[in-house]
C-alpha cells in the first residue's frame, strides 16, 4: 500500500497526534516513516526602528532553530523505532512551510503526507493562513489531514 509516509510536525500537541497516527499507519502498512519539521530562515531585511543583527548572530539563531527542531523530530523518530517502524528524522529549512513539506515529500519519494489541521476558521484563518490548506492545494502527493 504505502512505501514511504511523511509526517509533518511543528511540535505542537495536535501535530503529535498526527505523528502518532503516522506511526500507526506506517506500522500497519510496513512503510518507512519520514518525520519532518520545517524551520524558517531568519529575516534578513531591516525594518525602520529595528536593531541590526550581525551575520554571526543570524547564523547562531538559525542553528538554534535547527537544533530545537532536531530535538522534536529525533524524539518522534525514537517513538516510531520503539514500535518497530523504520523512521528518519529531517529538518527542512524553508521560509514557506507548505513548500518545505512538499519538497521533503518529493525528495523522500513519499506516497502519503500526514499532517494536522489546527482548524482555524473565519478571520483567524484569513490572518494566519493555513499551511495544511496550502499543502492540500499544491501537493501532488496524497495528504491525510487529522484534526
Amino acid at each position: 500500500m504505502y512505501k514511504c509516509i511523511l509526517v509533518a510536525t511543528d511540535g505542537s500537541e495536535l501535530s503529535q497526534l498526527a505523528v502518532t497516527s503516522g506511526i500507526d499507519l506506517a506500522k500497519l502498512t510496513g512503510a518507512k516513516l519520514v518525520i519532518a519539521k520545517v524551520v524558517p530562515f531568519y529575516a534578513r531585511s531591516y525594518f525602520e526602528g529595528s536593531i541590526p543583527v550581525s551575520m554571526d548572530e543570524l547564523a547562531r539563531i538559525e542553528q538554534q532553530w535547527s537544533d530545537d527542531a532536531l530535538v522534536v523530530v529525533d524524539a518522534d523518530k525514537a517513538r516510531a523505532e520503539a514500535q518497530g517502524v523504520n523512521a528518519k528524522a529531517v529538518v527542512v529549512k524553508s521560509d514557506l512551510v507548505a513548500e518545505g513539506i512538499i519538497a521533503a515529500a518529493t525528495q523522500h519519494q513519499a506516497d502519503l503526507i500526514v499532517m494536522a489541521s489546527h482548524g482555524r476558521r473565519g478571520i483567524k484563518r484569513l490572518l494566519l493562513g493555513s499551511e495544511t490548506q496550502q499543502v492540500l492545494t499544491h501537493s501532488h502527493t496524497p495528504v491525510l489531514v487529522l484534526r
